[in-house]
Formats: C-alpha cells, structure tokens, sequence
C-alpha cells in the first residue's frame, strides 16, 4: 500500500473535529483537520455556544441593573443605558480569543489545518480546495446546521436564524421566535432583557421537547411571569416581509382558523440537521439514514472500514460536549486503543434565568421501564438561594425503586448547569439516592438542594 499524507485526516474543526484531532496527535498520529472557516472552533465558538452565552451574561447584567431587581439589596442605578455595539463587541473579543486558543493548540501538537471543504474522492482520499490528500483513517465530524422551515424564507435580516439573532443592530420592538426549544429560549431571553417584545411559537402543546414533563410545565411558568408571550400547539404556514416588518401566518397546530402575527424580527429555530450534503459520500461508499445522519458502530467507526463519524452527524443529542467525548474517543480507537464515551450520562443545560439542567431519564421514561421512587426539593427552602432571592426552580431526583440507583436528575436554578455535573458524575459512578444523600455537602449553597432531593427520594428531607 503506497505511503499516506496523514494517518488521520479529520473533517470539521468545531468542538468534536478540534479535539479528536488534538488526542489524536498526542496520540502519536499525525494529523490533519479540514475546516473551511476562517477560525477554528466551529459553530459552537463562532456562532453558537460561546457567542450567545456571553449575550445571555451580558443582557442579564444589564436587565439586573435596569429594572431595579437589585434596589431589594440596596442597589439603585439611575439613568442606565444600553450600548449594543460595546455588548456585541465584548462578544465578539470572548469568541476570538477562544479560537485563536485553538489555533494554537493545533500548532503546539503539530496538527496541519487544511483550509476549505473536503470531498471524499475515495474510502481514504477527499479534496480540499482543489488538492488531494490521503490518509489511513479519515474521521467525520462536520457538525449541523439550521433546519429550515417551508414557507420562511431566512434573509438574515428581518427573518433570521440563530447566526443572525446573535448579530442584530437593534433591539426588535417584536421579536417572533418559531420554536421553543432550548436555542429559542435562551436568544429570546437576551431579546426580552434588552427591552424586546418577545413571542414564542411552538407547535407541539408544550415548550422544551424532550425534558422531563414537570420541569416543562415549571418552565414555562417562569418563562411567562418574565413576560414571553408562549404560544403552543401552534404553527407557522408562511411568512412575508414588507417594509421592515414580517407577517407571519399561523394556526392551531391541530387545526383551525389561520391568523396573522406582525413582528419587526422572526428568529427560526425549530431545530438543525446533519452537514453532510458536499462531502461526496458515495465516492466513499457511505449513505445516510432516514434522518440524514450517519450510523456507526460502537467503535465510531461507519459502515466502510477506515472511516469514523461523531458528533451532530451521527445518532443522539447535537451537543458539543456529547461530541468532544466522541471525538477523544474516536481518535483513541483509530490510534489502537478503546475509547470510552457514557451516552447515558450526558447532561443537558438550557442557559435561560434561571437555567434548567438535566441527565439521565425523565421521569416518563423512567417509569416506562419500571418502578421509580423521585425525589423533589424546591429551591425557595434552599438556604443560598433564599439569600440570593433566586429561589425559581426545584431539584428532582428520579432512581429506581428497587436498587436506588440514580436514574435521572433535572434541576430548575439559577446554576443548575453547574449543579448538574454532580449529578453526572454520581450516575457515572452507579451512586445510590442514598449516595448522594450521605455525602457532606457545603453550607449554605445552592448545591445543597441536590443533597435535599437525594433525601427526599425515601421521603426524609430535613428543610421541607
């Protein structure tokens, strides 16, 4: 077999592609990863997780200090003004440093970035920008991009998707979100604190598909006390765009009589789709299944040997942490080793106020499986967050009756995503209710309220 360019050529650069490549180097492979854009890091550091966190930091400080929630603590600002083009900016600093820290990672452990798209010419050779390159594994991480949805016609400008809604020149007056899943939510929630009007369509009867039923129902409570106009079982049938302002058509998503909805902005995100269109898969010898993406084994490896797939391109979750595990374990197993990735245990965050944070089961798919014993503890009882009146939200513990094993742990509070690793790692390591019960917990903190859930799992809370 004639001599390779690489031993792995990696294709995306976003949070599975950057560091499969990394572990692959350190590994001992040399390695190459394909990316197109002009920074590495992919949609998550350019356009989606990091840019819209530092806007969510950002509208939450600045909502903070101008609806006088902080006069309670003896805090009164007068006269405060926004300036988006210094918040956009601020953003914009986070993003780059992240990438230009990526950038240099590829160059401290001599990871050769090949700049365009790559097409497979063959199981072990793609193009890139007109040159060939060959390589014994070739590994697909291209990620995903948004769904679009028929009859709305994206123009970035009063119709946008997630990319545009974190660049807008104005605050909207109206903004329509046409989903309300978890990216809806949180790019709503920077709108509605920087002053927009704020509605959110979503077909199905309630907001947040997927989570726990309770915590849907908590959820869009809270949603609504902060002023999101919640419009489900509803659906868009088309838009057009006069003059500045979009006039959406909806009706009952069971349905009814069709009305109209005026918005300056309409944000579309109704979910993303695999990036495998361009890549040339036939010419590699691979197919896609019914919902565009690509199977693989436990492995990663796909149906033709040499080639690895992870990420928003194959089964499960589209989350940047699900496909960094994947691609550390990737790249192990193409260097000879067994990479290990727990897709049971993947914790989910929304990064709305206050954040909503789960792993495991809901508690319907709990039951569907068998007997289940759940405990609930509400943050109001919680000592920390009572100080910090931020006391929206419970902490739920769902584990089998019969072994009390740990099967599911949702969380409403203002750092459930931080609270959430707890809980990841104790499923990781099989931990009992009792598990977590027993273990000393700092007071006062907001973690506390896990321990208490934990507790109340065998009826036996001590703050409630």
């Amino acid at each position: 077999m004639a001599e390779q360019d690489y031993d792995l050529i990696v294709i995306g650069a976003g949070p599975g592609g950057y560091v499969a490549a990394i572990r692959a180097a350190q590994l001992g492979l040399k390695t190459a990863c394909v990316e197109s854009r002009e920074t590495l890091g992919g949609t998550c550091l350019n356009v989606g997780c990091i840019p819209s966190k530092a806007m969510l930091h950002a509208s939450e400080l600045y909502h903070e200090a101008q609806s006088g929630a902080l006069a309670k603590f003896g805090i009164d600002f007068k006269g405060v003004g926004l300036n988006l083009d210094q918040m956009q900016a601020e953003k914009t600093k986070a993003v780059g440093e992240l990438t230009g820290g990526i950038e240099f990672l590829f160059k401290k452990n001599k990871v050769d970035w090949l700049k365009g798209h790559a097409a497979f010419t063959s199981p072990n050779s793609i193009d890139v920008a007109g040159k060939s390159y060959t390589a014994a594994k070739i590994m697909i991480a291209t990620g995903s991009s948004v769904t679009p949805l028929p009859g709305v016609t994206i123009d970035q400008k009063v119709i946008v998707d997630s990319t545009g809604a974190l660049a807008l020149p104005k605050v909207p007056k109206h903004l329509v979100v046409i989903g309300g899943g978890v990216i809806g939510l949180e790019l709503g929630s920077v709108w509605l604190r920087l002053g927009a009007q704020v509605t959110v369509v979503e077909y199905l009867d309630q907001i947040l598909p997927g989570m726990d039923g309770e915590v849907r129902k908590e959820a869009a409570k809270i949603f609504k006390k902060q002023g999101f106009n919640i419009r489900t079982g509803t659906k868009v049938t088309g838009a057009t765009v006069k003059g500045g302002t979009a006039t959406l058509t909806v009706e009952p998503a069971a349905g009814g009589a069709a009305e109209s909805i005026e918005a300056d902005c309409v944000l579309v995100a109704i979910g993303r789709k695999p990036n495998t269109e361009g890549l040339a898969l036939d010419k590699a010898g691979l197919t896609v299944n019914g919902r565009g993406q690509i199977e693989i084994g436990h492995d990663f490896q796909t149906s033709v040997p040499g080639i690895y797939a992870i990420g928003d391109v194959v089964p499960g979750p589209m989350l940047a942490h699900k496909a960094e595990d994947e691609g550390i374990a990737a790249a192990e197993f193409v260097a000879g080793l067994t990479g290990i990735v727990n897709h049971d245990v993947i914790p989910g965050v929304v990064y709305t106020y206050p954040e909503i944070a789960s792993v495991g089961l809901t508690e319907e798919e709990a039951k569907a499986q068998g007997e289940v014993k759940v405990g609930k503890f509400p943050m109001m009882a919680n000592s920390r967050a009572k100080t910090n009146r931020d006391t929206d939200g419970f902490v739920k513990v769902i584990a089998d009756a019969k072994t009390d094993r740990v099967l599911g742990v949702h969380i409403i509070a203002s750092i459930a995503g931080s609270m959430i690793a707890e809980a990841a790692l104790s499923m990781e390591f099989g931990a009992t209710s009792e598990d977590i019960a027993y273990t000393c917990h700092a007071h006062p903190t907001h973690a506390e309220a896990l321990k208490e859930a934990a507790m109340a799992v065998t009826g036996k809370p001590i703050h409630m």
